[in-house]
C-alpha cells in the first residue's frame, strides 16, 4: 500500500489534528480516504510541518493567508506513507468521493 495522492488537507489547530483526504494505489478514481491524525503522533515521527508556520501566523502581513499554504505537501505525503505502514489498522476505509 502506498499513498499516491493528497486530495486536500488542513492543519486544524483548534482540534490539534491533521485532516487529510487522500488516495492510495489500491483506490479507484472515485474513492478517497479521510484521515485525522493528532499532532502528538506527527511529533512522534519527527515531523513538524504543523508547527513550522507559527512564525508566519504571528505576522500581520500573513493574517489573511491560510496556514496550509505554507506547508510542503510532499512532506505530508512522506509522513502519511510512514505512518500508515506502521499503523495499518488506522488506515481509513475508502469511501466514494
Amino acid at each position: 500500500m502506498e499513498i499516491i495522492e493528497i486530495i486536500t488537507f488542513h492543519i486544524n489547530r483548534l482540534e490539534e489534528v491533521l485532516e487529510v483526504f487522500f488516495r492510495t494505489n489500491y483506490d479507484t478514481e472515485e474513492e478517497c480516504r479521510e484521515g485525522k491524525i493528532p499532532f502528538i503522533e506527527i511529533d512522534d515521527f519527527g515531523y513538524n510541518f504543523h508547527t513550522e508556520i507559527n512564525e508566519f501566523s504571528s505576522s500581520d502581513e500573513y493574517d489573511d493567508i491560510d496556514d496550509d499554504l505554507f506547508v510542503n505537501e510532499n512532506e505530508i505525503l512522506s509522513f502519511l506513507n510512514e505512518y500508515y505502514v506502521l499503523f495499518m489498522d488506522k488506515l481509513p476505509k475508502p469511501e466514494l468521493f
